[in-house]
């Protein structure tokens, strides 16, 4: 998810008449939240009537982003083993269920033996870097995905799930308008120029509101727990997004794909709740055990 936004300025004058009119937000804002609200009500009507659609909404997200990542790698020159890479993603995600954390080392570990053989009939050149790439791409999304299995596993799963999306949303839409709306001092200018420092204090007060509230009502936490909670999301989900903007920088690409209207690839999307699902799942397991 991208969030504290700075709307770009032109770098060079343009006729007004002819300049084409860009959105202050940056992006098809209408496209985007109609796209958002549609994802969001698929997700939570998945949790809240059988839990296995929503594992089943988790292991297709995470194939198309792999694959979208895959593309990416393969446009910088960079060949990613698709196959073992997808098949161990739907295995980390789906073993997680019966078997918890041990499946989902026991899938990555199988994965990452078939990524070495896989790349054997290439040859020598760029093996290491093939083959880092690969173990890379299963770990990155589909490993990290995996917890979001792991969190709907108890009985009260569907409300641990319902804490991260809660906040990972409001962190997203916090930091998002207010970066947009206000957004003055860059907070990381190299990685992404349009972070501000403003739209991460956004964020920070949203995602840590939603936290504690989901926390508190949802889960019968205490309030210092969600207020905790909430604001290791809002951390873990701007970290996630700067890191997938390093990576899109360095593969020189905009956007890891076009699938979603408003928002680019499903993987522009991911990358901020990809990490922030192994810290839910940690930080609920020790804050609130079921």
């Amino acid at each position: 998810m991208s969030a504290s936004r700075i709307p770009e300025q032109p770098t060079s004058p343009v006729d007004p008449v002819q300049r084409p009119r860009t959105p202050r937000a940056g992006r098809n804002l209408w496209a985007a939240i109609i796209v958002g609200l549609s994802m969001g009500a698929a997700i939570l009507a998945a949790l809240y009537t059988v839990r296995q659609v929503f594992i089943g909404i988790v292991a297709a997200t995470v194939a198309v982003s792999t694959w979208e990542l895959a593309g990416a790698l393969r446009r910088a020159g960079i060949r990613v083993s698709l196959p073992p890479v997808l098949i161990g993603g739907q295995a980390m995600v789906w073993l997680a269920w019966p078997f918890g954390r041990d499946g989902i080392l026991i899938a990555f570990v199988i994965t990452a033996l078939l990524c070495l053989l896989w790349r054997f009939p290439k040859g020598a050149a760029g093996y290491v870097r093939d083959v880092t790439a690969s173990v890379f791409s299963a770990a990155y999304v589909a490993g990290f995905a995996a917890f979001a299995t792991l969190l709907v596993v108890p009985v009260d799963g569907a409300a641990r799930a319902s804490c991260l999306l809660f906040a990972g949303v409001a962190s997203d839409v916090g930091g998002y308008a207010t970066g947009v709306l206000g957004g003055r001092h860059l907070m990381a200018p190299s990685i992404s120029p349009k972070k501000s420092w403003e739209g991460f204090i956004g964020s920070l007060v949203a995602g840590t509101v939603a936290g504690a509230l989901s926390v508190t009502l949802l889960l019968g936490g205490q309030l210092w727990q969600g207020v905790l909670f909430g604001a290791a999301i809002v951390l873990t989900a701007t970290g996630g997004d700067l890191v997938e903007s390093l990576i899109k920088r360095d593969l020189g690409v905009k956007d890891m794909g076009t699938v979603l209207p408003g928002h680019g690839g499903l993987m522009d999307r991911m990358d901020s709740l990809l990490p922030s699902a192994v810290v839910s799942w940690l930080l609920l397991s020790l804050l609130v055990p079921a």
